[in-house]
């Protein structure tokens, strides 16, 4: 919105012309999300609060959740709403990318909020019943993932890109739209049972999300990629700024959900940021390598999984809680511990993934 400004005010000023600059708009749609959440949190805090929108705390986790009980939830509407303004104020709306990864990822929202309505307003329990959770995740998906397949201008936009080789890409066809798909639903579900924690998953959210962010500049900028060996995404830059207003958001919520949280994102938060992260990274083409970045995302999926599993098929539990994070709860290792190491995990994941866009 502020770009078309910009354009318009150069014939009267040149210097409106450094709008036009994606670094500088990336760093003022952090800045704007950052100071929006900050401004609006204490306020959406203080609703939630007045309307008694607090999370139940299951009884037979970890004891020390219990004095968790009625903290407001559904903070995650902060964040959307941090992410929105940013993107529509600092973003190129003329780009489909924007458009994509917004309705991605407020649509995405919507289901999670129905499923903190039902069970932190209407009292149900069940929340929204798990195979309609995942039958809307799947529709959003899927039409994102086939929007983008058709819209592809080339083979470059629908390739894989393996790290650490400079010339395997491999051209997916349409099974394109089936990788896509499991990316952004799996990436959604996954940052949804990292959430279990005062901040644990809203700064590696950040981390992936700002990597990505930089993946982004670097394949839609022509020199960027040819000198990295990777190929050149026209439009694609542009995502960066979505990328910026989510770190700005998550950095503004982590304010107030920094250990002990005054607020919690529920699935509104969580859900929506997975889904992200997923179409995001399937828009740069580093699938692979959100799987590396976001490797405590990963471990906590698998976490679950492999529990299930094995209680289902010899009745006994490999952890001693899923997901992940529990596990190291009830071992012992006090909460702000098992938040912070997992943060420092993240940082390293991240920095091993984007030192493979140089050793190639």
């Amino acid at each position: 919105m502020l770009l078309w400004l910009g354009e318009y005010l150069q014939q009267f000023h040149s210097g409106f012309a450094v709008l036009n600059y994606l670094s500088l708009r990336a760093i003022l749609a952090t800045i704007t999300a950052l100071l929006l959440a900050l401004w609006f949190g204490p306020y959406l805090i203080r609703k939630l609060q007045q309307k008694q929108i607090g999370q139940s705390i299951r009884d037979d986790g970890p004891q020390s959740h219990l004095s968790k009980a009625g903290t407001p939830t559904m903070g995650g509407v902060l964040i959307l709403l941090s992410i929105a303004v940013s993107t529509l104020m600092w973003g190129d709306l003329t780009n489909h990318y924007v458009w994509v990864i917004l309705l991605v990822t407020m649509t995405t929202g919507a289901v999670g909020f129905v499923d903190d309505y039902r069970k932190v307003v209407q009292k149900n329990s069940r929340g929204l019943p798990g195979r309609w959770k995942i039958f809307w995740q799947s529709i959003i998906a899927l039409v994102a993932s086939v929007y983008l397949y058709i819209s592809a201008a080339g083979s470059a936009e629908t390739s894989l890109i393996v790290p650490f080789f400079k010339d395997v890409f491999l051209d997916l066809g349409i099974f394109y739209v089936v990788l896509s798909f499991f990316v952004i639903v799996g990436t959604s579900n996954a940052v949804n049972l990292t959430d279990g924690l005062d901040g644990l998953a809203i700064l590696p959210t950040v981390m992936v999300g700002g990597a990505l962010g930089a993946c982004a500049y670097l394949v839609g900028n022509v020199n960027f990629a040819e000198y990295l060996f990777l190929p050149y995404l026209e439009g694609v830059g542009e995502v960066i700024i979505f990328c910026a207003a989510l770190v700005g958001a998550g950095i503004g919520f982590l304010w107030f959900n920094t250990y002990p949280a005054q607020v919690f994102m529920g699935d509104v938060g969580s859900l929506a940021l997975g889904a992200a992260l997923g179409v995001v990274a399937v828009i740069v083409r580093q699938e692979i390598l959100l799987f590396i970045m976001g490797g405590i995302f990963v471990a906590e999926t698998v976490s679950v999984i492999l529990q299930v599993a094995s209680f289902k098929m010899t009745g006994k539990r490999i952890f001693r809680m899923a997901p992940l994070h529990h596990h190291f709860e009830l071992k012992g290792w006090p909460e702000p511990r098992v938040i912070v190491r997992f943060w420092i995990i993240t940082l390293f994941l991240v920095l091993i993934g984007m030192a493979t866009l140089k050793i190639r």
